[in-house]
């Protein structure tokens, strides 16, 4: 379940997308967020068409990488609205992956959360401080769930 040498991104699907790319040795080459949020006279299907132009534009800037993919695998949403959105981000995600040829995966909540912070209910606060500590930049929550989500299958 882990790297194998390849570049590992991380993502954690909402729609306040974090990403993370970390190299074979658990290094950060770059890591945000996306906003995926419709915009104002768009319809809702085009958070779905910007994640998909994002994932292409991350995957060009490693063109010489084994790269694979894993993201965060969520079980029980806030609401109904929420797990309409995840699930619509995870199928992109997998449908991308599979044209790009991209080898993907996913690693539970709790697993990730216990890796970052030994404690498997961790709230954000805890996981952008061990994101901080770990790495040492400020990241959003997003992008620090991210990161431990990339870290925790990376380190597998």
């Amino acid at each position: 379940m882990n790297a194998h040498g390849r570049v590992v991104i991380g993502i954690d699907p909402g729609t306040l997308c974090g990403w993370a790319v970390l190299d074979a040795q658990g290094t950060r080459l770059a890591s945000g967020f996306w906003d995926l949020r419709p915009r104002r006279y768009e319809g809702a299907g085009m958070r779905f068409v910007r994640l998909r132009r994002h994932l292409g534009e991350l995957l060009a800037g490693y063109p010489e990488a084994a790269v694979e993919l894993v993201y965060e695998e969520v079980r029980h949403h806030a609401g109904t609205d929420a797990a309409h959105i995840y699930g619509g981000i995870v199928a992109v995600l997998q449908e991308w992956c599979e044209g790009a040829k991209v080898p993907y995966d996913a690693v539970p909540v709790g697993t990730v959360k216990k890796h970052a912070t030994g404690k498997g209910n961790a709230d954000k606060a805890a996981m952008v401080a061990a994101a901080a500590s770990h790495w040492r930049i400020e990241p959003s929550e997003d992008e620090a769930d991210a990161l431990w989500v990339a870290e925790t299958w990376r380190a597998a």
